[in-house]
Order: C-alpha cells, then sequence, then structure tokens
C-alpha cells in the first residue's frame, strides 16, 4: 500500500516519489473555479471495497477535470476501510522563493513547488484522524509525488494531514504542497492507495499562484528535517526510491 511518509527532523521535506505502474485547513485560501460536478458513479454491480449504504464510488480509472467530484475507497489500516469524496479545486505554481524562509537542499532549490487545494468529505464510518490525505501529483516522467509536510505552520499552503478528528460526515479543505524535481511540471493529481489500482485523475489548468495581501507567508521558527526522494531516478533527493506512476 502507498502511503505518505512521515520525514522526521524537517519542516520542508522534499518530495517523494511513490511506486506502481499502470483536516480542515483554516490557513489556505479558498477555492475557486465554479461549482463541483457531481461524482463519477461506478458501474460496477459490486464496489471494489465494502462502503456505507448509499455511497456510490466511482469508476476506478475515472479521468476528472478540476472541480469535479469522485467518491474513492481505500484501506487506511489493514483492518479498515475509508471513503471519501474528493474534489480537487485547484492547481497552483508557485515560486521556490515562498520556501526562502526554510533550509532546502540543492536538489530542491532545483525544484518546482506546487499547491494543490481540495475539499474532501468523510463519506464512509472511519475516524480518519490525523491520517494523510491520499492525493499524489503525477509529473512529467509519469512519476507519483508524495505532498510534503511541514512541522511548523506554512500558511500559503499548510499540507497538512486530516485534522485530528475527522469523523463521518466531516469536511476538510486542504492544501497540499509537491515538489516537482528538475523543474518539472505537475500533470496530474492522482487518486491510487495501492499499486494494483486503476488511478482515478484530475487534470486542468495550473494558475499562477498569488499570495494574499498579508503576504501569506510561514512566521514559524528554524525548520527541521531532510529531503525525500525522487522515484525511478534514485539521487535527486535523499531518500527511498520511487517507480514510475504507469
Amino acid at each position: 500500500m502507498i502511503r505518505a511518509s512521515t520525514l522526521l527532523g524537517a519542516a520542508l521535506a522534499g518530495a517523494l516519489a511513490l511506486g506502481g505502474c499502470s483536516g480542515s485547513d483554516e490557513g489556505a485560501q479558498p477555492e475557486t473555479g465554479g461549482t463541483p460536478t457531481a461524482p463519477v458513479a461506478s458501474t460496477g454491480a459490486t464496489p471494489y471495497l465494502p462502503v456505507p449504504d448509499g455511497v456510490e464510488l466511482t469508476e476506478p480509472g475515472s479521468q476528472l477535470a478540476v472541480g469535479d467530484h469522485a467518491v474513492v475507497a481505500y484501506h487506511p489500516r489493514q483492518e479498515q476501510v475509508a471513503a471519501l469524496d474528493i474534489a480537487v479545486t485547484r492547481l497552483e505554481r508557485t515560486s521556490i522563493k515562498d520556501f526562502s524562509a526554510w533550509q532546502l537542499s540543492d536538489a530542491q532549490r532545483g525544484s518546482t513547488p506546487y499547491y494543490v487545494r481540495a475539499r474532501i468529505e468523510n463519506v464512509g464510518d472511519t475516524d480518519l484522524g490525523g491520517r494523510a490525505v491520499p492525493l499524489y501529483v503525477v509529473n512529467e516522467d509519469n512519476v507519483l509525488l508524495e505532498s510534503t509536510p511541514f512541522a511548523s505552520s506554512f500558511r500559503p499552503c499548510p499540507s497538512t494531514p486530516f485534522p485530528e478528528k475527522f469523523a463521518p460526515s466531516d469536511i476538510a479543505r486542504v492544501c497540499l504542497v509537491y515538489l516537482a524535481p528538475d523543474h518539472g511540471d505537475l500533470v496530474s493529481v492522482s487518486f491510487r492507495p495501492e499499486e494494483t489500482f486503476n488511478p482515478i485523475t484530475w487534470t486542468g489548468d495550473v494558475e499562477k499562484y498569488v499570495p494574499p495581501k498579508d503576504g501569506g507567508t510561514s512566521k514559524s521558527g528554524p525548520p527541521q528535517g531532510k529531503g525525500g526522494t525522487r522515484g525511478g531516478r534514485g539521487g535527486a533527493f535523499a531518500g527511498k526510491g520511487g517507480t514510475r506512476g504507469g
């Protein structure tokens, strides 16, 4: 199962490429881009995982646009099943200068940072408090990149797990940071909880990030941490290697 890594010690952790083929974030900016569409319901007679009555899962392999909903299920733990209604609402490209207050490796300074904003509702019967948000970015090399967590506050895009309590019917509006190595591109956002799952993807225009009038910069203390890795290429960031996303 693909899981987000907890990178100890670093305030800004590098992007981690993960493998396979084929909380309410109050600091996040309000999403724009119109009203999200209804989820694309699965046409299969039996859902790929057991979900509560009335929950219709989106067909694996669905290709969606930014603003569209998908209803997905996955195992946050082996014995648990979670179900989420996810709408990716905005894709933003920003400058590495946004992270000038943080300690960066040479590889991180050579990356292109992106912010992915989403509205996520817990439509299952499992409390997902503190769990990682199960969204990844696919770059131009078809490699999955994991979001970059922070050890302290980063106001432009908090990039945190779900809130400590994320019970059924709770809604979180999240913003996740991704670092695309070698000035890479964000091609799509992917829900792919395990390697054998046919991913559900969102694509759309990547907009330039415009900071709020107050600057939206981090006011936290000294950064702590270490970088992640680029999958399939070994060596861009320190850490585990991944594999191509498809």
